[in-house]
C-alpha cells in the first residue's frame, strides 16, 4: 500500500441535512486526520449540496474514507483528487487602515503586483480581495503584515476537477 502523504481535494456530493457536517468531520476526526480546509455550497445539481475539503494523507486511507462518507445516508457520493487533477482557488479579504493607501506608495505597488482588488475605501480603511493559490494569498499576508491589518479572513479551497466527475449523468440515471 502507498504511505506517502498527499494533498487530497475530497468533493461530497450530499442531500442537505442538519447534522451531516458534524458526522462528516467525525470521519476525519476519528482517524486524527485534520481537515486543512472546508467549503460548502450548493453544487451544479439542483438541490444538492458539495463539501470541498483538503486533506494531507496516504492514498490507501483516502480510499477508506471515501468509503466511510458514501455510507452516510445521505451522501450521494464522494471523490477524492490531487491537485494537479483540479482547478482550485481560495479568497481572501484585508482591511487596512485607509491612510496607509494614500501614505504608503509600497502598499500600492503590494496591490498590483499581487492583482488584488479593493473591494471598499472609506475614512477609516479599505478592504482588499484576492483570489489565488494558498501561496498567493499568504505571501500578500505577508506583504501586508509589515504595515498592519486590521482584520483578515480566508476562504476553503474551491475547486473543480480537470476531468469531468459524472455526476450528473449518475444523478439523472437514478430519476428515470
Amino acid at each position: 500500500m502507498d504511505k506517502e502523504i498527499k494533498h487530497f481535494t475530497v468533493s461530497i456530493y450530499t442531500e442537505n441535512n442538519i447534522g451531516l457536517l458534524n458526522r462528516i468531520s467525525a470521519i476525519f476526526q476519528r482517524r486524527h486526520i485534520n481537515i486543512e480546509s472546508l467549503n460548502t455550497s450548493r453544487s451544479e445539481i439542483d438541490g444538492v449540496s458539495r463539501f470541498t475539503l483538503v486533506v494531507n494523507i496516504a492514498e490507501d486511507q483516502m480510499k477508506k474514507i471515501i468509503g466511510q462518507l458514501e455510507r452516510q445516508v445521505e451522501v450521494i457520493k464522494a471523490y477524492y483528487h490531487t491537485d494537479e487533477e483540479t482547478i482550485y482557488q481560495i479568497s481572501a479579504i484585508f482591511k487596512i487602515k485607509s491612510d496607509l493607501l494614500f501614505e504608503e506608495r509600497q502598499i500600492q505597488n503590494i496591490i498590483k503586483e499581487s492583482n488584488a482588488r479593493i473591494v471598499t475605501v472609506n475614512r477609516e480603511f479599505f478592504v482588499l480581495e484576492k483570489s489565488g493559490r494558498k501561496e498567493e494569498i499568504d505571501l500578500l499576508h505577508r506583504e501586508l503584515s509589515v504595515f498592519g491589518i486590521m482584520q483578515f479572513t480566508r476562504s476553503g479551497r474551491i475547486a473543480v476537477t480537470k476531468d469531468e466527475m459524472k455526476i450528473s449523468t449518475m444523478l439523472e440515471a437514478f430519476q428515470h
